[in-house]
């Protein structure tokens, strides 16, 4: 199945809000919520997108040919490509009918773990959403990764447990979804976590964590005192506080304070193979990539999953080929121009 025909498919069944884009940059959904759109002005997704396409790649072709090798490593795990699946939660209200947030997670991790890479999964308010997602893991042999949304402690326990019976290999939070609207008000209280309340759900992990929503330096330094094994460097799309930077803006005084001390992930408008090398370049470890997955689900199932991991894996290769780098770990800072 090609990606081109699993966006056509898309855009018949996707929902009123989301307009399944040849290109996902946020312009034409822009502060659409309900939809996959930004909060406020709607800039922010449209920033983390065209951050990325300012940023250029230095071509280099005197070098001997070899096979290239995008295979990567993660908390013992090994995958094909340095980029993930990331989480999305209440597909219905934002993505139309088609599937159930338990479908779709089920779809998702299913096409992600036949192409050997791994999904994030979503939470919600429902519980079943990740009763679900962790049946739809445990029945892929661990290979997911739950993210849990920033509750109270008591309900944090409840879901980080499903997790571990599920044999995920690590378990995430996103914890800028404090910034969502249902997310807050409520009793007990969720939101924002202190250093000494995420040292505590570390602990309870009992797998490695990692820790969604680090936009600074000083964020990722508390994440690193509190324990955590990886970040993702993230400004949840947009949708949670509008006129932040971009995530390619902040990614390398993030991995200035802190690379080498904890494993370093990005999201945010990464959209091709070829910014996943950017961002590896600019040093991340790995990358996730949240709406064009959810464009792959509606259009195509576990195949149209297959053709978008398909299509980014192939843009990687091919880029890191004319930049001189056959691993990841001969990808260097040098190999993009900013």
């Amino acid at each position: 199945m090609d990606y081109s025909e699993v966006i056509k498919k898309a855009a018949s069944c996707i929902g009123p809000y989301c307009r399944a884009c040849a290109v996902c940059n946020g312009k034409a959904c822009k502060n659409t919520i309900p939809g996959p759109g930004a909060k406020g002005s709607g800039d922010v997704a449209v920033r983390n997108f065209e951050s990325w396409q300012d940023i250029r790649i230095n071509m280099d072709t005197v070098c001997g040919q070899k096979s290239v090798d995008t295979s990567f490593s993660l908390f013992g795990r090994r995958f094909a490509y340095p980029f993930f699946a990331g989480p999305v939660g209440a597909v219905k209200l934002h993505y139309g009918d088609k599937h159930t947030d338990q479908e779709y997670n089920e779809i998702l991790i299913e096409g992600c773990a036949k192409n050997q890479i791994a999904a994030f999964t979503g939470d919600g308010t429902d519980r079943e959403v990740m009763k679900e997602a962790t049946k739809a893991v445990s029945k892929f042999n661990g290979l997911g990764i739950p993210t849990v949304k920033p509750w109270d402690m008591g309900t944090i326990r409840e879901k980080i447990e499903l997790a571990k019976k599920s044999g995920a290999f690590a378990v995430a939070m996103d914890i800028d979804a404090a910034g969502l609207p249902f997310l807050q008000n409520l009793t007990p209280p969720a939101g924002s976590k202190s250093v000494e309340e995420l040292r505590e759900i570390v602990k309870m992990a009992e797998v490695p964590f990692i820790l969604k929503g680090i936009m600074t330096p000083k964020g990722a330094l508390k994440a690193v005192e509190a324990g955590v094994s990886g970040i993702v460097v993230s400004n949840h799309g947009g949708r949670v506080l509008d006129q932040c930077p971009a995530t390619a803006e902040v990614l390398e005084s993030i991995v200035d304070a802190v690379g080498g001390k904890i494993k370093i992930l990005v999201d945010g408008g990464i959209r091709t193979g070829t910014d996943v090398f950017k961002a590896l370049a600019m040093g991340a470890d790995g990358a996730l990539i949240a709406r064009p997955f959810v464009t792959a689900v509606y259009g195509g199932g576990v195949k149209g999953v297959s053709a978008y991991v398909q299509k980014l894996g192939a843009e990687l290769k091919d880029t890191m080929a004319m930049c001189g780098a056959f691993n990841l770990g001969e990808i260097q800072n040098d190999m993009v121009w900013k």
